[in-house]
């Protein structure tokens, strides 16, 4: 497909970097930037104001091939230093500390095209010299008129050494402090809603640790019915609700896997999100339009799979 046929069909404006090519990073293409600041400056990876810019991270079911935009700063970050005969590489792992939402924060670890792009590298030169840059997110949404395209706000700022070293190291600090925070402590805390929901959260996954090796082998196709198995099962019995509603989403997320029973769970897993968004007040007081969002999940279903729950669930809610 072509750029022009892309723009065609309706692009997001100055979200889309959707008809990049292989020349745009090259290291010829931006040698001549004078420093790695006039190349973030000259290639908007951020907004004119200099605050975050949204990529798409998540195009949804029908676009899922289409390469994601979220890589954008840290491929041309890596161009560049390329061009100045130097190697980039990973300097500080990002705990995503801007990133104020919890469920945000855990939706967008679940996506490797985030992952991959985000964190401070280090630029070392074959000359001698090095600069380091970071690539932080900051929020991330749905795309309102983009169905179920999602987008991560990332912030690409220059760092010192010495900033790099602060900011990671009391980003880190502060994780650990949270994950080690005693029952007593958390209870005398403040009561925000987001601090209840974190609660909940660490409640369910004490066991974690445990299964993470298992996990690392897992298809996409096993971990997506591994998180609807679970929030299908917690959801109908009226446990762990806030989890569970977690669960299902993430599941939904995957996508429309190969085969009919990649179909079934991404259409199930759907109803399930309706589900929560519709009758887990603890869930869906967190949207502010989520009664909206489940209208758009049905619709999808009942258009695009003929799915007859979704399309009895749309007649309800009328």
């Amino acid at each position: 497909m072509t750029c022009k046929k892309i723009l065609l069909m309706g692009g997001i404006g100055s979200l889309l970097f959707g008809c990049t090519t292989v020349d745009q990073f090259s290291p010829n293409s931006v040698k001549h930037f004078a420093s790695p600041q006039e190349l973030i400056v000259q290639k908007n990876l951020n907004q004119p104001s200099g605050a975050a810019k949204e990529y798409v991270y998540y195009w949804g079911p029908q676009r899922k091939d289409q390469p994601a935009e979220s890589m954008v700063p840290r491929k041309y970050m890596g161009s560049y230093c390329q061009s100045q005969n130097g190697r980039l590489t990973l300097a500080y792992k990002s705990s995503m500390s801007l990133v104020k939402n919890a469920w945000s924060k855990k939706l967008l670890n679940t996506y490797r095209d985030v992952k991959q792009g985000i964190g401070a590298y280090r630029c070392v030169r074959s000359q001698g010299g090095s600069w380091i840059v970071s690539i932080e997110p900051v929020t991330e949404r749905k795309l309102e008129q983009r169905g179920e395209a999602r987008v991560v706000s990332l912030l690409t700022k220059m760092m010192t050494e010495d900033e790099a070293r602060r900011f990671y190291r009391a980003a880190s600090t502060s994780k650990t402090t949270k994950a080690t925070t005693t029952p007593a402590k958390a209870s005398s805390s403040n009561k925000k809603v987001e601090e209840k929901e974190k609660s909940e959260e660490k409640k369910e996954v004490v066991s974690l640790p445990a299964k993470t090796a298992a996990r690392v082998v897992e298809t996409p196709q096993q971990q997506q019915m591994r998180l609807y198995v679970a929030a299908r099962r917690d959801i109908n019995s009226g446990r762990n609700q806030v989890n569970a509603c977690n669960n299902a989403q993430r599941a939904y997320n995957y996508g429309k896997l190969q085969g009919a029973e990649g179909t079934r769970i991404y259409t199930e897993s759907g109803m399930l999100v309706a589900r929560c968004l519709t009758s887990v007040s603890s869930y869906r007081s967190r949207f502010p339009n989520a009664e909206v969002q489940a209208k758009r999940i049905l619709q999808n279903l009942a258009k695009n799979y003929n799915h007859a729950g979704a399309k009895n669930m749309l007649n309800q809610m009328k």
